[in-house]
C-alpha cells in the first residue's frame, strides 16, 4: 500500500504536491492545514485522514489532535507536534509515528519505530525544502521516502 504523507500546507496546496501524490491509495495530513478546501482537493486524489495542527481554526478545530491507524499490518500514530506525544510508541505497538510542525523533513528510526516528518508542502519557510513523503506498507513493514518538491535556496 502506498500512502502520501503531507503536512503544514498552511492554506496553500502546490500543484507539485498534487502531482507527487497521484497514485497513492491514502493521504495522511499531519496538521496546519488552515483551509478546509485543501482537504477537499486532496480527497479528489485518495481518501484523507488529517489531524489538527496548532494553526488550524474554525471548522478544522473539529479534527482530532491525534489518530491511530493500521494498514497492511502496520500500526501508525499521527499527531502534529512530536513533543505532544504522550505514549511510548514502541511499547504501544506502533511501527510508525507521523508528525509535522517543524517544517523540517526527517526520517529517523528509534527502538524499531520510524519517526517521519514529511516537512512542509506549503509556503516556503526560511531556507527549508518544500517536501512531502511517501510511505510504503507491505506485510507489516514500512518504508518511507522524502520527496522534495523544491530544494532549499
Amino acid at each position: 500500500m502506498l500512502i502520501g504523507v503531507i503536512s503544514d500546507t498552511h492554506g496553500f496546496l502546490r500543484p507539485e504536491a498534487i502531482e507527487a501524490l497521484r497514485g497513492v491509495e491514502q493521504i495522511l495530513h499531519a496538521g496546519d492545514i488552515e483551509d478546509p478546501y485543501t482537504l477537499e482537493q486532496l480527497s479528489e486524489l485518495a481518501p484523507v485522514t488529517a489531524v489538527r495542527g496548532n494553526c488550524d481554526t474554525g471548522e478544522l478545530r473539529a479534527l482530532p489532535l491525534s489518530v491511530a491507524l493500521e494498514w497492511a499490518g502496520v500500526r501508525i500514530f499521527m499527531l502534529h507536534i512530536q513533543e505532544d506525544l504522550d505514549l511510548d510508541p514502541a511499547t504501544a505497538g506502533f511501527q510508525v509515528v507521523i508528525v509535522g510542525h517543524t517544517h523540517q523533513p526527517r526520517m529517523e528510526e528509534r527502538q524499531g519505530v520510524l519517526y517521519l516528518n514529511p516537512g512542509s508542502a506549503g509556503p516556503r519557510r526560511f531556507k527549508l525544502p518544500v517536501s512531502l513523503a511517501r510511505l510504503r506498507l507491505e506485510q507489516g513493514r514500512a518504508e518511507a521516502e522524502i520527496v522534495q518538491l523544491f530544494k532549499p535556496i
